[in-house]
C-alpha cells in the first residue's frame, strides 16, 4: 500500500513540480512529467524511511514528495542539457 500512496501523490506532485521549477519546461509531455513525479515521490519515501523520518509502511507526505520530484526534475533537466 505504501507504493500505491507514493504513486498517487507522485502523480499530483509531478505536475506541480513542473510549474514550480524555473527554466525551460523540459521534460515535455504529461506522461514523462508524471513519471518523474512518481519517481521523486518513491525516492522521497525510501530516503525518508532510511533516515527514520517515516516509519515502515508510511509514504512520503505531500511536501516530501514535492521536494523529491523537484530534485528528480532538476536532475533530469541537467542530464538533458548535457546531452543536447
Amino acid at each position: 500500500m505504501q507504493i500505491l500512496g507514493a504513486i498517487i501523490i507522485g502523480f499530483i506532485v509531478g505536475i506541480i513540480a513542473k510549474f514550480i521549477t524555473p527554466g525551460d519546461k523540459k521534460p515535455r509531455g504529461f506522461i514523462l512529467t508524471t513519471v518523474l513525479g512518481i519517481v521523486g515521490a518513491v525516492l522521497a519515501t525510501f530516503l525518508g524511511q532510511a533516515i527514520n523520518l517515516y516509519g515502515p509502511g508510511e509514504s512520503a507526505g505531500f511536501f516530501g514528495a514535492l521536494v523529491g520530484a523537484i530534485i528528480v526534475l532538476l536532475a533530469w533537466r541537467q542530464l538533458a542539457k548535457s546531452r543536447g
